[in-house]
């Protein structure tokens, strides 16, 4: 196996992996904000970036494949090969979500405006920063900055909540608005899953780097077997 030719292609895989979440980070925050200044247009353009996303994302996968078809890495390689075309796959869906909020956007920028748009914003910036800071985890090889981020998914989880609790009020309050209303909570539907997903890339890395299981929580249930023992 050429070493180094391999990786040259590993970095250029990682890379395009980058990209990729950047652009999908970009049309989650061009969501938000169309959906904060009711801007159908900013909506449209949101919508836009999905078909690029969908052809990288085909793009890392073949790349992937590639790589391990001819040069049939090693071990550790080769769970990052693996788990590259798992994240690529949570990535496109995580897209597919900021789709379902450019959607909702342009639905928003239709019906009488909404005054209460509860804790929206912060919700998506605290989804945005979770994928940002799992898939650095991913590629810097930063378990711990990983595990972080799975911390914060309650968090989200919690915001998700109060914004069902405020909006349900509001719409009780105003049954004019309930069509605008039942839209921002699916917002915050698709949001909560935006975490979800970055929380999925965090244990991902987690595994490739300790090779340690944490999803459903079987780290714990491991822990808690060894101390039965």
């Amino acid at each position: 196996m050429d070493k180094r030719h391999f990786d040259v292609e590993l970095d250029q895989l990682r890379e395009k992996l980058v990209m990729m979440a950047s652009k999908v980070e970009n049309l989650i925050n061009y969501s938000i904000e169309a959906i904060r200044k009711r801007d159908a247009t900013v909506a449209e353009a949101a919508l836009a970036m999905d078909k690029e996303i969908d052809r990288m994302e085909i793009e890392i996968e073949e790349a992937a494949i590639s790589l391990m078809a001819r040069h049939q890495p090693a071990a550790g390689d080769l769970r990052f090969l693996v788990g590259a075309i798992k994240i690529n796959n949570d990535l496109e869906r995580i897209g597919d979500h900021g789709v379902n909020i450019a959607q909702s956007a342009a639905l928003l920028a239709s019906v009488p405006e909404i005054k209460v748009l509860a804790d929206i914003p912060w919700m998506a910036g605290l989804a945005v920063s979770m994928l940002k800071d799992s898939l650095d985890s991913f590629i810097s090889g930063d378990p711990e900055k990983a595990r972080e981020v799975c911390s914060r998914d309650d968090q989200v989880d919690e915001l998700k909540d109060q914004i069902l609790r405020v909006v349900l009020t509001f719409m009780m309050e105003n049954p004019n608005f309930i069509s605008g209303g039942m839209t921002l909570i699916l917002v915050a539907r698709n949001l909560e899953r935006i975490a979800d997903l970055a929380t999925d890339i965090s244990e991902e890395a987690i595994y490739i780097y300790q090779g340690k299981v944490i999803k459903h929580g079987a780290e714990k249930q491991s822990e808690e077997g060894s101390v039965n023992r």
